[in-house]
């Protein structure tokens, strides 16, 4: 394989309650659900169908990025770096909660009162990337972790501003795979969504 044959595999963590009822989860450290556990365990075929080479894998150190990699079949080690956007004071709560007082508020356009900034995490996406372009010369990479910094993990992988985070959105347990189109790097898959065993959900 030549240098930029390689992929860099984005897997967010599966449901947990929080991410069902839609409230920004950062910090706060709250598990999978049975049916995050089901995607998890979903997604390690969904992995397989990528028949990845001697892949890497990060993870966050939050437990439910933890235990969906485990579940995953990833032998993952823990990156700090790998921790979702720090929501601050909108922490627990909901974007339509927030925009009753920040009209018009997203996490990627708005201001995060207590939290990171998208400067800051743009900073923290960018040292991401950099860290892992070694392995990538080499292996596959997977990384586990959080909707929004993944999100920001593509679009920094593109070339855009972390704020087009928002045109990626991620299911749990979804997917994406990154790599490179006659050397520039691309999406050269978003958001697979594993299937579940004798369901479509």
């Amino acid at each position: 394989m030549g240098d930029t044959d390689f992929r860099l595999v984005l897997l967010r963590h599966g449901e947990t309650e929080w991410s069902r009822a839609r409230k920004h989860t950062g910090r706060t450290d709250v598990p999978l659900t049975p049916l995050g556990e089901e995607q998890a365990r979903a997604a390690a075929r969904l992995l397989g169908t990528l028949d990845l080479h001697d892949p890497l894998a990060l993870t966050s150190p939050k437990r439910r990025a933890v235990h969906t990699a485990e579940l995953a079949g990833l032998a993952a080690r823990v990156d700090d770096d790998l921790v979702e956007w720090d929501y601050g004071d909108y922490e627990g709560i909901t974007t339509p909660e927030i925009q009753q007082t920040a009209p018009g508020w997203t996490i990627f356009t708005g201001e995060v009162p207590g939290g990171e900034s998208s400067a800051e995490v743009q900073a923290r996406a960018d040292r991401v990337l950099a860290s892992v372009e070694p392995a990538l010369r080499e292996r596959d990479v997977v990384l586990v972790g959080h909707g929004h910094f993944s999100r920001a993990l593509i679009a920094r992988w593109a070339g855009f501003d972390v704020r087009e985070g928002r045109r990626f959105f991620m299911s749990t347990a979804g997917v994406t795979v990154l790599g490179h189109d006659h050397k520039a790097r691309s999406v050269l898959a978003h958001n697979l969504v594993p299937t579940l065993d004798g369901d479509a959900r």
